[in-house]
C-alpha cells in the first residue's frame, strides 16, 4: 500500500487547506506522483489540488457516493501514484445534522486512513493537548496518528505545546500571513487563477513539517482496482468549461466516458457551440462573466439547440445560463433563454447543504421514480414562470422554489442541485443523446 494521509481540522478555518496544498507541493517537488482527494462536495479545493499535483483530484463524499463509491474512487485513483493526500472538510467529526454521515471521520474509517489533525494553537498552550485528547478519544474507529500545529508563536510556545501533547507532532507552522488563501463569495478562488505560489508552499512545509515521517503513514490496503474500461464511443457530449463554468466532479466526466460519450470541451465565453449530441453545463461563476456570455455567439446557439430538442443538462451556474437573464449589481444581461425563468444575484447565501429528493417528472437525464442526492450552494434566486415544470421533488433542500428543482423545458433540464454520478446511472442521459443523434 502506498503512503496515505488525511489532513483534518478541529473546525473550518484552522489552516488545513494551506497544510494540504503545502504538503502536496512538497511531495511533488520530491518527484513523487501525488494523488489528491477532497472529502465532501467542494469544487474549489480540488481545483487547487489538481493544479499542484497534475492529477485530477477526486471527491470522496459518502452521502452522494455511498461508502462503496468512496472506496471505489479511492482505490482506482491511487493506481500509478506514489502517495495519496486527502483533505478533510469542516471539523473532523462534523457530518449531517448530529450524525457522522458525510464527515471526514466517516471517510477516514471507511478507508482505514491515518489522520493528522490541524490545530490552530494561537492563544493557547496546554489547552491544545486537551483538544487533541478529546478528538483522539471521541471515536476509537478513527486512526488519529498525530497533529500539525498551526500559528505557533515562538520556539518557547512550541516547547510548551510539545511537552503537553500526547500524540506525535508532525508539523509546527509559524504564523505566516503570506500563506493565507484568498477568498471569494463561494470560498477560495479557483486553482487555475494562480492565487498561490506552490514553491513557497512547498518550502514552508519542508521547513516546518516532518515530511519523511508523514511518508511512513499507510492506509488499509486496497484491493487491486484498475480503471473501468470505456465502452465504444456512441455520442458526443459538449462540456462547457472555462472561467464561467468550472465546477465538475472528475468522476462525473469519467462516468460519461465509461458509458460511451466522447467529451467535447468548449468555452461559452469564446467558442461556437460544437457539433454534439448533448450538452452538460456545470456550475461556476456565470454572474462574473455575464456581459461576455451575453455577447458570445454560443448563447443563441444553445437556445436553438434546446428548441431543436437537444438533451441539455445544467447545474447551478448552468441553470443560471440556461435561463432568460442574470441580474446583478453590474446590471441585467441576457442569457440562453432555454428555460422559463431568470436569475437575481443576492448578497445573502440562499442555500447551503445536502439535498435529497425524488424524480417526479419526465426529463432527459434521470429516470422517474429514482431517489436523487446532491448538494446546493448559491447566492442567487431563480424566478421561474408560474406554469414551469419541475423534475425533482425534494425532501431535503430548498431547490428553485418550494422544494422543487430540476426545471424542464423541451429536452433541457436545469437545477440548483449538484449531483455526483455515482449516485445514479447516467444511462438515461446517454440514451437521450443517442436518440437526438438518430433524429
Amino acid at each position: 500500500m502506498i503512503p496515505a494521509v488525511l489532513i483534518a481540522g478541529t473546525h473550518s478555518g484552522v489552516g488545513k487547506t494551506t497544510v494540504t496544498l503545502g504538503l502536496m507541493a512538497a511531495l511533488r517537488r520530491r518527484g513523487l506522483a501525488v494523488q489528491p482527494f477532497k472529502v465532501g462536495p467542494d469544487f474549489i479545493d480540488p481545483s487547487h489540488h489538481t493544479a499542484i499535483c497534475g492529477r485530477p483530484s477526486r471527491n470522496l463524499d459518502p452521502f452522494m457516493m455511498g461508502l462503496d463509491g468512496v472506496r471505489r474512487s479511492f482505490c482506482s485513483a491511487i493506481v500509478g501514484a506514489d502517495v495519496a493526500v486527502v483533505e478533510g472538510v469542516m471539523g473532523l467529526y462534523d457530518g449531517m445534522d448530529t450524525s457522522d454521515v458525510g464527515s471526514t471521520a466517516q471517510v477516514a474509517k471507511a478507508l482505514g486512513i491515518p489522520v493528522l489533525l490541524v490545530i490552530n494553537v494561537h492563544g493557547m498552550s496546554r489547552s491544545a493537548a486537551a483538544m487533541e485528547l478529546g478528538f483522539a478519544s471521541f471515536d476509537s474507529g478513527v486512526r488519529l496518528a498525530g497533529t500539525i500545529l498551526n500559528r505557533v508563536g515562538s520556539e518557547r510556545h512550541l516547547a510548551v505545546l510539545k511537552g503537553s501533547m500526547g500524540l506525535p507532532v508532525f508539523g509546527a507552522l509559524p504564523r505566516d500571513r503570506e500563506m493565507e488563501m484568498k477568498s471569494r463569495h463561494l470560498g477560495l478562488v479557483m486553482g487555475f487563477e494562480k492565487a498561490h505560489d506552490p514553491q513557497a508552499l512547498a518550502s514552508f512545509l519542508e521547513e516546518h513539517a516532518a515530511i519523511d515521517e508523514i511518508l511512513k503513514l499507510r492506509s488499509v490496503p486496497c484491493p487491486v482496482q484498475e480503471e473501468m474500461k470505456d465502452t465504444e464511443k456512441s455520442v458526443r457530449i459538449g462540456i462547457a468549461q472555462d472561467e464561467a463554468f468550472c465546477f465538475y466532479y472528475h468522476e462525473n466526466l469519467r462516468e460519461l466516458e465509461r458509458k460511451g460519450a466522447e467529451l467535447v470541451f468548449f468555452s461559452p465565453l469564446r467558442d461556437d457551440l460544437p457539433a454534439v449530441d448533448g450538452l452538460y453545463i456545470g456550475g461556476g461563476y456565470p454572474e462574473l462573466h455575464a456581459a461576455e456570455l451575453e455577447a458570445a455567439p454560443a448563447r443563441r446557439q444553445v437556445k436553438r439547440a434546446s428548441l431543436d430538442g437537444m438533451p441539455i443538462y445544467g447545474e447551478c451556474g448552468g441553470l443560471m445560463y440556461l435561463g432568460r437573464s442574470i441580474e446583478s449589481d453590474a446590471g441585467s444581461h441576457d442569457m440562453a433563454d432555454a428555460l422559463p425563468g431568470s436569475t437575481i444575484m443576492t448578497k445573502k447565501l440562499q442555500a447551503l447543504g445536502y439535498v435529497e429528493g425524488e424524480v417526479v417528472g419526465p426529463n432527459p437525464a434521470v429516470d422517474m421514480g429514482r431517489t436523487i442526492r446532491g448538494h446546493e450552494f448559491h447566492y442567487s434566486r431563480f424566478h421561474s414562470d408560474k406554469d414551469a415544470r419541475f423534475a425533482y421533488r425534494l425532501g431535503r433542500g430548498k431547490g428553485i422554489v418550494d422544494g422543487q428543482d430540476g426545471l424542464v423545458e423541451n429536452n433541457t433540464l436545469g437545477g440548483y442541485l449538484h449531483v455526483h454520478f455515482y449516485s445514479y446511472a447516467t444511462d438515461r442521459f446517454i440514451e437521450s443523446c443517442k436518440s437526438y443523434n438518430r433524429s
